[in-house]
């Protein structure tokens, strides 16, 4: 297994370093791994000039799969787009055609009481956000800021689907979809938006070719609303890039804690990036207090998607449950009666869990 290890900027560091951990654990002799780790982000700024090195990008694209860990500094906004370095993670999606994004949100039953929701609510949870990743506002040409004839500053950006991103979007959903609870849930905003538009009729056409999955169509207010009202009747939720970004962190929040998403960006075949849904969290960076649990659970989805091997992310999962059936707890999860741990004793905790399962 030939991994591109990208640990990035903030917590990436720790809770990449964990991951690594209870990877080599999980794979044991099975087979062999090479890790070649890279700077991105601000690392790649402060080691090469350059938030996506051509260095890490050759590193990426000759790995058969990528662990990311996060990117970004304070001020991230404020920095030209090609010198920001939040901004390394999409030129990477981009550069590798990662345009799948599978953003699954399960509930733990042991984080119920986490969750602000009420546990009726929230228990059984298992949905899956599929969010376009390589299109829409956040790569649309032209883009930029630009002074009007009354020589007001104004800033612009252009939301824009082709059919063929929607088309291949579309299929993966379906086929997602026919693997879970055959249910898919389309999601835009077509009474406005034309693009929107264009995403639904592409879609009901897609549809066609799958007559056994169930398709549906909500206006992402109302997604963001029965998210919170009601999220069991969703399967699997297709979207746009900028709509399934917010929804997949709203949808972070019914699991007890954005600390608990794994998330994976795959193209064509079986070469994909894994990274937690959170971000960089600077205000905890270097403290030994972030959870690890999504960068964990990231590198088992990394081994079922890119490597077949479902039987080691069944195992990387086990492990994190029965760590939260001890009452292994890092702050953001934190409830009383369980035990509070830094992010190093909740990997350990997880390594030792691996070696207490059974044999394969």
């Amino acid at each position: 297994m030939k991994i591109a290890v990208l640990p990035g900027d903030g917590i990436g560091l720790e809770i990449m370093a964990q991951a690594v951990s209870v990877l080599k654990t999980a794979v044991g002799n099975s087979v062999a791994l090479e890790l070649v780790e890279a700077p991105i982000g601000q690392a790649g700024v402060d080691a090469a000039g350059d938030p996506l090195p051509a260095e890490t990008l050759e590193i990426a694209r000759k790995a058969e799969a990528i662990l990311f860990g996060a990117a970004g500094v304070p001020g991230d906004e404020k920095i030209p787009y090609a010198m920001r370095p939040g901004a390394s993670l999409l030129r990477l999606r981009k550069h590798l055609d990662l345009f799948a994004n599978f953003r699954p949100a399960i509930m733990f039953p042991q984080l119920v009481g986490a969750s602000t929701l009420r546990p009726e609510v929230v228990e059984g949870l298992d949905l899956l956000i599929l969010r376009e990743l390589t299109g829409d506002i956040y790569f649309g040409e032209p883009r930029g800021f630009r002074t009007t004839a009354s020589g007001e500053r104004q800033g612009f950006n252009t939301m824009v689907y082709s059919e063929s991103e929607v088309e291949r979007i579309a299929h993966v959903a379906f086929k997602a979809a026919r693997g879970r609870n055959r249910k898919v849930c389309s999601v835009e905003k077509a009474n406005v938006l034309e693009c929107s538009q264009l995403w639904r009729d592409v879609l009901v056409r897609v549809g066609q070719s799958y007559p056994d999955i169930e398709l549906s169509h909500m206006f992402v207010d109302a997604a963001a609303m029965m998210l919170i009202r009601a999220p069991k009747q969703f399967d699997v939720i297709v979207t746009g890039n900028i709509f399934g970004d917010i929804l997949s962190d709203c949808a972070a929040m019914l699991t007890g804690s954005i600390g608990m998403l794994p998330s994976a960006s795959l193209g064509v075949g079986n070469k994909g990036l894994y990274e937690p849904v959170h971000g960089t969290a600077p205000d905890i960076a270097g403290k030994d207090i972030a959870n690890p649990l999504a960068q964990i659970l990231s590198a088992g989805l990394m081994l079922r998607y890119s490597f077949d091997r479902p039987d080691l992310d069944d195992r990387i999962r086990n492990a994190v449950s029965n760590v939260l059936s001890d009452g292994y707890r890092t702050v953001d999860i934190f409830e009383p009666g369980t035990k509070k741990v830094g992010t190093v004793e909740m990997g350990e905790a997880v390594v030792a869990a691996l070696h207490k399962l059974p044999p394969r």
